[in-house]
């Protein structure tokens, strides 16, 4: 039986992989409303994408995807909480306006490099401005794993992957190594 790593199955699946320009350069904003269409278009992709990723594997602290992990250079990202039946949350041309100084660290993982996993510190709460496909601003706070989650996919828009948020001297794990490891990102209310 010959073994696929995890970064070649996400390739094999249409996520573009770590080295790709795509990844490291900032995506370009939505003219909303006037870029309407080209915005519905990203965003049924980037469902597409997630649909195809979630059927072969399962994301149990939820999972969010950004269009330049599908290789489209625009500020477009989803993310899917963990809990069954939430909406996900679509996010365009978002910008985190506030940061709590709180942070968590915990391992995080990328569909762009999934052969490891690192410990990321995000902040336990963001605040993000995203356009509406009607063209208007809207505010939403996100806390915790949902913060991590939105933070995540706002850095790839960013042209960031999370080893840029990692602290000096640690360096990303084999998911092998973090099998069994990884604990479930539940925080103290």
């Amino acid at each position: 039986m010959i073994q696929v790593r995890p970064s070649e199955q996400m390739r094999g699946l249409g996520v573009v992989q770590n080295g790709a320009p795509v990844l490291a350069e900032p995506a370009r904003a939505f003219d909303l409303p006037t870029d309407r269409d080209t915005a519905e278009q990203v965003i049924e992709q980037l469902f597409s994408a997630m649909e195809r990723i979630g059927q072969v594997h399962p994301f149990a602290k939820g999972m969010g995807i950004a269009a330049p992990q599908i290789g489209v250079g625009r500020a477009a990202a989803v993310v899917q909480a963990p809990d069954p039946g939430t909406p996900a949350i679509v996010l365009l041309n978002p910008h985190i306006t506030d940061r709590s100084s709180d942070a968590d660290e915990q391992y995080e993982g990328c569909l762009s490099f999934f052969d490891v996993r690192g410990l990321v510190p995000p902040p336990l709460r963001i605040t993000v401005e995203t356009t509406t496909l009607e063209g208007q601003v809207v505010t939403t706070t996100y806390e915790r794993g949902l913060a991590r989650l939105v933070h995540h996919e706002i850095d790839h828009l960013d042209g960031l992957l999370y080893t840029a948020r990692m602290r000096t001297g640690v360096a990303p794990i084999p998911v092998e190594q973090y099998r069994q490891t990884g604990r479930t990102w539940a925080y103290e209310q």
